[in-house]
């Protein structure tokens, strides 16, 4: 814990570690936190990771850290940085994780509370039959080798081509659920195998389906263009490109971690291994990594379509679910931001990080540009989680970024230890909370109290000005990997 002792206050809400020349740091750090929160950041290595993230050749800005930071692999969990490849800035798969794109969607219903929560049992069981989870489970969705590269070049757009829900629902994703310049053929064999089999699939670990509903709106304006009110049932679908990514990353941190001698790359890291964004390993890593993106994307398209068979199971075809909004957060993409005063293309490596882009931002759906992109931050099973709105602030401070969910208090070991699954369930139901999970070691692995407290996670961003507050969701039904 080389750096924890050098955090400095610049406010409220935000630290600072200046910029170590010795150490190699080209930038300083900036960390989103409140006291509180920074004295649970210090106790493990994620400030340091985050001092390792500002030695990456071409870095522009500053090294950030959101106030969920934890430690991850290269990268910490709530890291973000941009590079600049016109003037070497490299790529790093640490800087992305080898979930590549996981992120959440947010279902609306038309449905309430009280009507949803008389038939929770029947509606959890039935999703848990509908939405297989678990490591390396296998989905409904039986595609060829040819059909996988249309998944991997088309993502949502090509589920939705083929019967999967709506074109709208492609429509309310990031990016429109598809990345261009995904190239299927840098995507390995190995990967493909994996892959092919889970698509329609939550996965395990932190991956989660929650029957969730509206506490309470904090932005009238917002929650009316995102179509929410108090007491309605919505789902949060948290989900990536299984497999598939998990191995992507896996292949180019085997080339990279070569390649990094024949540019003159030296870090203090290894996991931080990287290439010029321009290089060929580069240009190979950012075409796989975009289709394992649009694997994704797909994937959470194709959970969306069998969730809608769950609700119309048990309530009917009076059951209406849309899409409110999908969005990644593991990802590194090319945007265009300020830089020093001159707006530029930058790629912007999000590890556990959320795009947050402001009100009247091209890239927002137009129903949602007055008031901007929304932004879904998990809490825990146990407890909230929250709809917010991209605001200006992110763009001047953060590239267009805030936080992605609660962010890890226990280690998965530690949150195992004194407790039993039984306990896990009677705390949990005594919350009106109906649990489903594939293996009794992944509840444990999961309870409310291996994560921070999202509302003051949400206080730092909101009162940071990178996103703002529309709406808290209590959860009702969970389905755990």
């Amino acid at each position: 814990m080389r750096f924890a002792h050098r955090l400095q206050p610049i406010d409220a809400y935000r630290w600072r570690i200046p910029r170590d020349a010795d150490y190699g740091m080209r930038t300083d750090v900036r960390i989103y936190a409140s006291r509180a929160l920074v004295d649970q950041i210090r106790s493990d290595d994620s400030l340091d990771q985050a001092a390792n993230v500002a030695t990456l050749p071409g870095i522009v800005g500053s090294s950030l850290a959101m106030p969920d930071i934890h430690q991850g692999y290269g990268f910490p969990i709530g890291g973000v940085c941009a590079t600049d490849p016109a003037r070497g800035g490299v790529v790093s798969p640490g800087g992305v994780g080898f979930d590549i794109n996981c992120g959440v969607r947010l279902l609306r219903t038309n449905l309430d509370e009280p009507e949803v929560r008389a038939s929770l049992d029947e509606l959890v069981e039935q999703t848990f039959r509908d939405v297989p989870c678990g490591t390396g489970g296998s989905g409904f969705v039986k595609i060829n080798e040819k059909d996988l590269d249309g998944v991997l070049a088309g993502g949502a757009r090509w589920m939705t081509a083929h019967g999967y829900g709506p074109v709208a629902d492609a429509e309310r994703c990031e990016a429109g659920g598809s990345l261009p310049e995904a190239d299927p053929g840098k995507v390995s064999l190995k990967a493909k195998q994996r892959g092919r089999p889970q698509l329609g699939t939550l996965g395990s670990g932190n991956h989660f389906l929650e029957v969730q509903y509206v506490e309470s709106i904090h932005d009238a304006e917002a929650a009316r263009a995102f179509g929410l009110e108090a007491g309605q049932v919505v789902v949060l679908i948290h989900s990536g490109s299984r497999g598939l990514g998990h191995q992507v990353c896996t292949d180019a941190l085997k080339q990279m971690g070569a390649a990094m001698k024949r540019y003159g790359i030296e870090l203090p890291d290894r996991q931080l291994a990287c290439v010029p964004a321009d290089s060929p390993e580069g240009r190979d890593y950012l075409a796989a990594m975009r289709a394992a993106a649009n694997f994704a994307w797909a994937n959470r398209q194709a959970i969306t379509h069998f969730l809608r068979n769950s609700f119309a199971t048990v309530f009917g075809a009076r059951a209406r679910l849309g899409v409110v909004y999908d969005v990644c957060h593991n990802i590194a993409k090319l945007e265009r931001h300020d830089v020093d005063g001159d707006a530029k293309p930058v790629l912007v490596h999000r590890k556990g990080a959320t795009r947050a882009f402001p009100p009247r931002h091209p890239e927002t759906p137009a129903a949602y540009r007055a008031v901007g992109q929304p932004v879904f931050i998990p809490g825990s099973m146990g407890t909230a989680s929250w709809v917010l709105a991209g605001q200006e602030g992110s763009m001047r401070e953060s590239f267009g970024t805030c936080c992605h969910g609660a962010g890890r208090l226990l280690s998965r070991k530690a949150a195992k230890q004194g407790r039993t699954v039984e306990d896990v369930l009677a705390a949990l139901g005594s919350r009106g909370i109906v649990v489903r999970s594939e293996t009794r070691k992944g509840l444990l692995e999961e309870i409310p109290e291996a994560y921070k407290d999202v509302d003051e996670v949400i206080e730092v961003v909101h009162s940071a000005g990178l996103a703002k507050k529309v709406a808290r969701l209590r959860p009702m039904g969970v389905i755990k990997g």
